[in-house]
């Protein structure tokens, strides 16, 4: 079956490459057995994929059900998957047949794998390797013929990083990756769909069918869609309903839309994750450590640009003190006749020698450079200007409060 005749048939709407590349391999997986992860945003159509899997496989007479992972509870996902006994726990007054028994021979779509409990995840893998199952409470081995889709839209790579998803199973799922693409990047398609569905909506509802001027085209393309076709199939059923002018302007369109919030694109210090744990304390005291070193460079660079001007003009030497722009004073220049400092744009430095007259002599200030008196400096300062309030300052910092709490016993800083 070619791309259109599969859309006409499960009314998708678009023509973008990369929507039709996917139902391509939609199409050329479906008459094999093997597991096909859907990733893609939340209201994208995921499900609909796995329809047309299932619609064009051999498995088409037999039984189709989609589950979501996330909106069954974790002490009952197991029973509901794989079934329970008798008495196996309170409630259970029957035993209860699970989905990978009733749709056996058929597929069964995991929508929302990610949010899957990993006690049910290692259940599942074995399902998918040997096709054997257990139910609750039982001690008896069951076999089960079932095709498994899933669909995510979160990173599931990214979360067996963090230990919240068992890695032999994302590839044992990642078979075969579709990637359905969001809606802000099919672009393209997004008149077609409104169009579908505004016209959808007129005969729903007996209303005049609603169409849109070119500037309010340009701002339903441009619109960023966060909630994909399900939020556009809103939008345009609302219009349909409530606007009183057919013909739909910009202004008009601008009111049934949700303001964005403007996103400060600066680059800043991320704040850490609020969690106990050794790792999350690791993670606030690097940052410290990240701030101190800026600091330090920020330092350093200021030290040989005050050189440099001394080389350019010698005269500035007579001044005992170098202000930095931020107001703080730096140390005294060193009381040496010979200083080796790089000229600019040369890379192997030599000494250049200052006449003794030249240079005021000043005792030498050494600056130092030791990590922990650093930070010990800057949690004092913290502290100094939150007057105390050992949150505010831990905030500031970028660490936990915990942190700060042990950072203060640590170098013995009265509060």
């Amino acid at each position: 079956m070619d791309i259109q005749a599969i859309k006409n048939r499960f009314g998708i709407i678009g023509n973008s490459p990369a929507l039709n590349y996917a139902l391509q391999v939609a199409a050329q997986v479906a008459n094999t057995d093997l597991t096909v992860l859907i990733n893609g945003e939340s209201g994208v159509g995921k499900e609909v994929f796995s329809q047309i899997i299932h619609a064009l496989s051999a498995r088409k007479h037999n039984p189709f059900i989609a589950v979501n992972c996330g909106a069954i509870p974790e002490g009952t996902i197991d029973s509901e998957l794989f079934g329970h006994e008798k008495g196996s726990f309170t409630g259970a007054v029957d035993s209860r047949k699970g989905y990978f028994e009733t749709v056996n021979g058929g597929t069964i779509f995991l929508d929302e794998i990610g949010e899957m409990p990993l006690g049910t995840q290692a259940r599942l893998l074995r399902v998918l390797e040997t096709g054997e199952y257990i139910r609750v409470g039982s001690s008896k081995v069951q076999k089960t013929d079932v095709r498994v889709i899933a669909a995510t839209n979160r990173d599931l790579l990214e979360r067996t990083q963090h230990g919240k998803f068992r890695e032999d199973l994302y590839y044992r799922l990642n078979t075969v990756p579709i990637r359905v693409p969001a809606l802000r990047d099919r672009k393209e398609d997004i008149p077609l769909l409104f169009r579908k569905f505004s016209v959808d909506f007129s005969e729903k509802y007996k209303t005049p069918s609603i169409q849109l001027d070119e500037e309010a085209r340009q701002v339903l393309v441009n619109y960023p869609w966060r909630g994909n076709v399900r939020e556009l199939k809103n939008i345009a059923e609302q219009i349909s309903v409530l606007s009183s002018d057919k013909l739909v302007t910009s202004n008009d369109l601008k009111r049934f839309l949700p303001e964005i919030p403007e996103v400060n694109r600066l680059p800043m210090l991320a704040a850490p994750q609020q969690t106990p744990g050794a790792a999350n304390d690791f993670a606030s005291e690097r940052d410290l450590l990240y701030k101190l070193f800026f600091d330090m460079k920020k330092d350093v660079t200021e030290v040989k640009k005050m050189f440099f001007d001394i080389l350019q003009n010698p005269n500035m030497a007579h001044a005992q003190e170098y202000h930095h722009p931020e107001n703080h004073v730096l140390h005294s220049y060193p009381a040496s006749s010979e200083m080796t400092m790089p000229a600019p744009g040369i890379n192997n430095p030599q000494p250049i020698i200052l006449p003794d007259n030249k240079i005021d002599h000043h005792e030498e200030v050494e600056e130092t450079l030791s990590i922990a008196d650093k930070e010990k400096e800057l949690i004092v300062k913290a502290l100094k200007k939150h007057k105390g309030k050992r949150k505010d300052a831990a905030l500031d910092l970028g660490i936990s409060e915990r942190t700060l709490y042990r950072k203060l016993k640590e170098y013995n800083i009265a509060e």
